[in-house]
């Protein structure tokens, strides 16, 4: 089993802010600062895309889902990829930031798109390729940025951060709405603007972590998927992986919200926010946890308030109360498992490949829910919307447990 010990240039030049007792490196902040502002600007896309397509350009769950899983799946073809070159080049934040500015200028794709779903699956996927390249080089930057005994808490500062901008950007979707009288391309342009001040961020104030390599050869992709040898690293990959085929999407948990409750369009952008509120309160806290008790009892413990939510989707209970508990069970979710799921992979991983490593691991995910996307739309389509919801809460279940008795990742 590999483990990295050593810690970044970052930190070793002293620039570090308290949060608590330890230390978070300036390095993480300055990356949590780029990734809220990105966020704000993606997240109004995501707030108001599903009710764009479904209703707006009226595509069945199917179509929908066949969409979704194209937005999400697209990253894990280039997750490999950008993390394998971060790594071959030496250049996490060069990689990080293509990976940026990539997704910024896809919001302009949008607003050229128009009507065209065609269009806007390429757009999407251009964007998601942004994402997917962008993604291991910035959690290879938090993971070497850090000290190893401390890497949940400053997933968990990254990830809050992250988190005020998955808050505001369905807010500012909404105001952008409301001021353009319903203009889903004021919409678009807006969040292109707010991304390009992202990129400008990451110029600006991100380090990137410079480390030498004796023999570069030993940075392949080859090397990389050469780390599933190791017995600690390939549990950790495989179930991540079977975790995320039983995952059901954001977008049709907001999807299956809207039928239950029939929330009017003017406010559906607004149901990420107890999702996003949920998540930014527990993100430190969750992953100051998993620093202590232990990265994947916590990781497993987000799953199985998925589960509850789910459940929630279907019980007897609807309107506001239903909308409460759902939304905060999902808040939960992704406060015990984004964050966690990279601190439990990092120290598996040498500093070397870190960035490639994470990518190996995130890639798997990534699939997995593209093809849960898919299945879960043709489920819908197939047996309406309460089985399809149930389905799914029961495979999460029996994957959840399945992984709680294999415990990959020890203390």
């Amino acid at each position: 089993m590999y483990i990295a010990t050593s810690r970044s240039s970052d930190v070793a030049a002293g620039t570090e802010r308290k949060t608590g007792l330890r230390r978070v490196s300036a390095n993480v902040v300055a990356l949590g600062a780029v990734s809220l502002v990105t966020d704000i600007s993606s997240e109004m896309v995501t707030a108001v895309l599903p009710l764009y397509l479904v209703l707006g350009l009226g595509l069945n769950p199917l179509q929908f889902g066949l969409l979704d899983g194209l937005y999400a799946g697209a990253t894990a073809v280039v997750r490999v990829l950008g993390g394998h070159l971060a790594d071959r080049w030496r250049r996490l934040k060069a990689v990080a930031g293509f990976g940026y500015g990539l997704s910024a200028v896809c919001k302009l794709g949008l607003v050229a798109a128009g009507s065209s779903v065609a269009a806007i699956g390429v757009v999407l996927a251009a964007d998601r390729t942004g994402k997917g390249l962008r993604t291991a080089p910035r959690d290879a930057l938090i993971s070497l940025s850090s000290e190893p005994d401390t890497l949940g808490r400053s997933f968990g500062v990254h990830r809050a951060m992250d988190t005020v901008g998955a808050f505001l950007g369905p807010l500012v979707a909404m105001a952008v709405l409301a001021l353009s009288l319903g203009s889903y391309t004021s919409v678009f342009f807006t969040s292109f603007c707010i991304a390009a001040i992202a990129v400008m961020l990451l110029v600006l104030f991100v380090h990137d972590h410079k480390q030498e390599i004796a023999d570069r050869a030993t940075v392949s992709v080859r090397a990389a998927f050469g780390l599933l040898r190791d017995r600690g690293f390939r549990r950790v990959a495989v179930w991540a992986a079977l975790l995320g085929f039983v995952t059901l999407g954001d977008s049709f948990v907001y999807l299956v919200l809207q039928r239950r409750w029939d929330v009017a369009a003017t406010f559906f952008p607004l149901l990420p926010l107890g999702t996003a509120g949920i998540y930014l309160v527990l993100a430190v806290p969750l992953g100051k946890l998993a620093d202590r008790i232990g990265r994947w009892p916590v990781f497993l413990g987000g799953h199985v308030a998925l589960v509850a939510a789910l459940i929630a989707l279907c019980g007897p209970v609807s309107g506001f109360w239903l909308a409460a508990l759902a939304l905060g069970l999902h808040g939960v979710f992704y406060a015990a498992t984004d964050g966690v799921l990279m601190a439990a992979a990092g120290p598996l991983v040498p500093a070397d490949l870190r960035a490639t490593g994470l990518a190996v691991v995130q890639t798997g995910q990534a699939a997995a829910r593209m093809l849960s996307s898919v299945l879960f739309g043709l489920a819908w389509t197939l047996w309406d919307l309460q089985p399809a919801v149930l389905a799914a809460a029961g495979a999460l279940a029996v994957v959840a447990l399945g992984a709680a008795f294999a415990r990959p990742v020890r203390k």
